[in-house]
């Protein structure tokens, strides 16, 4: 199932030579789908590095439709050019082109993952990233005798392509998932598919380095090991101070690395994963499904007719499981991974993430159609790529007025709230070339929308601070934000109807996306994007960008024209120096 790529220049330089993307038949749950898949899998090739390493890839497309090709987590210093964003730092790769990404590792060390930023390809267009230790040194804990990959994904009925373009024209609700993979496979608990069940080797008395990575498109996920308990070494390419534990709970986006110690009775284990339901309570027609794959030991013992559940997984709408996990998370913060956390925050932000309305108008009708926001911004893809507008200074595709503060200030987790419709933009934030930036999400309660919101930045880690329930106080909660040890990451979860802070510098010069990690608040409007100035020196600046950018589809003077929303506000200014 996975195709693993290695190092032709003795760790110095990787070269992968192709990534193929073609329309393959999958048969999953009794029933035959077409979908896009890379070198003819799903998941498809692990990519493996080491820290510090440069790697190119060269994605072809043979598919139907543009893709492109986003590197999670990896901070690509002074390199927005090969992030791989759709309509944010590059156009899509077309049908029957290819492009090639240089992907540059930095500081990142353990797991992270590719996959498609365009529409919901990502569904089957993903794999891991396994970034080992620098040459000459090792992990900050015993090394483990083995290793695991497991990605955690989702299975659509139908053409989820023609489906979620249908929902968007006409503004309906997007498609919802019918099951949750692992490793590409439902499960044997699923219909038609005990065949292809997942099966995991081990031996006892090992440790394994388990890498997870939870590509599901909307949807967080509990993850659990039957009779076995799991320690926490990292999450998002960071070690983290060690956490034992019965389960996980991972956000769309996050990975994890996790030791497990194979020190139970000889037999077949269940490793499951089911959804965490954020929001409604009331709600009960979601994902059900409980993905599943065997643990399965070697040697001579007599088969059990059923491997074993694990019990400690928790249920669908366990809240204090989840309050519980999130806050066990530590950086190691000593002399060999240090923290750097910024004291001196020069821009502050205060962001209300919510789910809302919008108003579209044509020559015959007006639509009504849901949306999400950040501070009652919707963000709109422009018709060319706002980093090639922003080096090229060509006018008309964003402007630059992404606010700091929500409209207005009213009880964010109550049951009664105002009726405002969302503005649609294509606004961005500009920061200064080593800003300290905090940013404080807070969700809130609007149309019964509350939920996790696992939000994500593009070029750049960040440091979680601080969290709690209700209302964001920035008199009183700032007094217990942690700025000793706390976690860094990429991806993190907004509670429901509560908040979040994060710090970060912004040291990477570039234009980075922002956003919700759960694809239905992503295409629906909740994100935005950061302009990083440059520095005074060439190190510090951009990147002069690759000879052959994929070309958007729209003409140069439809890519020129302002559209509907951008209108308002500041344009495009000359900030590139």
């Amino acid at each position: 199932m996975f195709l693993s790529i290695t190092s032709i220049y003795q760790h110095m330089l990787l070269l992968l030579l192709l990534l193929q993307l073609t329309e393959e038949n999958f048969t999953r749950l009794c029933s035959t789908e077409t979908m896009l898949a890379v070198n003819g899998s799903i998941p498809g090739p692990v990519l493996r590095v080491h820290k510090g390493d440069t790697m190119y890839v060269n994605v072809h497309n043979q598919g139907y439709y543009g893709v492109t090709i986003h590197w999670h987590g990896v901070k690509q210093p002074r390199n927005p050019w090969s992030d791989g964003t759709n309509y944010i730092t590059q156009c899509p790769i077309e049908p029957g082109s290819n492009f090639t990404y240089e992907v540059i590792f930095s500081t990142e060390e353990g797991t992270l993952w590719w996959h498609a930023h365009s529409d919901w390809t990502r569904v089957s267009v993903h794999g891991a990233i396994v970034i080992l230790p620098a040459i000459g040194t090792t992990y900050p804990f015993p090394k483990p005798d083995d290793e695991e990959i497991i990605i955690l994904g989702s299975l659509y009925s139908g053409n989820l392509k023609s489906s979620l373009d249908e929902a968007l024209h006409s503004g309906i609700d997007l498609p919802h998932s019918v099951a949750y993979t692992i490793n590409g496979e439902p499960g044997d608990l699923c219909p038609c598919s005990k065949e292809t069940t997942y099966r995991w080797m081990v031996e006892y008395g090992k440790t394994y380095l388990v890498r997870l990575v939870n590509a599901a498109v909307s949807a967080d996920l509990f993850f659990a090991v039957a009779q076995h308990n799991l320690t926490v070494v990292g999450t998002d390419a960071h070690y983290t101070k060690p956490i034992n534990t019965s389960y996980i709970l991972i956000s769309p986006g996050q990975t994890m690395d996790i030791l497990l110690t194979t020190n139970q009775s000889l037999g077949h284990y269940y490793i499951a994963a089911r959804q965490f339901w954020s929001q409604d309570v009331r709600v009960a027609k979601f994902d059900l499904v409980n993905a599943t794959m065997i643990l399965q030991y070697k040697g001579n013992y007599t088969i059990p007719s059923s491997p074993t559940f694990p019990s400690n997984l928790p249920f669908y709408k366990d809240l204090r499981s989840t309050i519980t996990f999130r806050n066990l998370f530590k950086s190691l913060a000593n002399k060999d991974y240090p923290v750097n956390v910024p004291q001196n925050i020069t821009t502050r932000m205060f962001i209300t993430l919510s789910m809302g309305s919008i108003i579209f108008h044509n020559l015959t009708s007006t639509l009504e159609a849901i949306a999400t926001s950040a501070n009652n911004i919707s963000w709109s893809n422009p018709t060319t790529d706002v980093l090639l507008a922003y080096y090229r200074n060509i006018s008309g595709v964003y402007t630059t007025d992404f606010p700091d503060q929500p409209p207005s200030y009213f009880n964010f987790t109550g049951d009664d709230f105002p009726y405002t419709l969302t503005e649609l933009g294509t606004k961005v934030k500009v920061l200064n070339y080593n800003e300290a930036v905090e940013m404080v999400f807070q969700s809130t309660n609007l149309v019964q929308g509350a939920g996790l919101h696992p939000m994500h930045l593009h070029g750049h880690s960040f440091y979680v601070v601080g969290s709690g329930p209700g209302i964001y106080d920035n008199a009183t909660d700032p007094k217990s934000f942690n700025l000793v040890d706390p976690v860094e990451v990429n991806t993190i979860a907004v509670p429901k109807e509560g908040w979040l802070a994060i710090r970060f510098v912004a040291n990477n010069p570039g234009v980075w996306f922002w956003h919700c990690h759960l694809d239905r608040h992503m295409t629906w409007g909740m994100s935005s994007v950061f302009i990083v100035k440059n520095g005074d020196m060439t190190e510090t600046s951009i990147r002069k960008p690759p000879p052959q950018l994929p070309l958007c589809e729209a003409s140069f003077r439809l890519r020129l024209k302002n559209i509907d929303g951008l209108d308002q506000g500041k344009e495009n200014e000359p900030i590139f120096s």
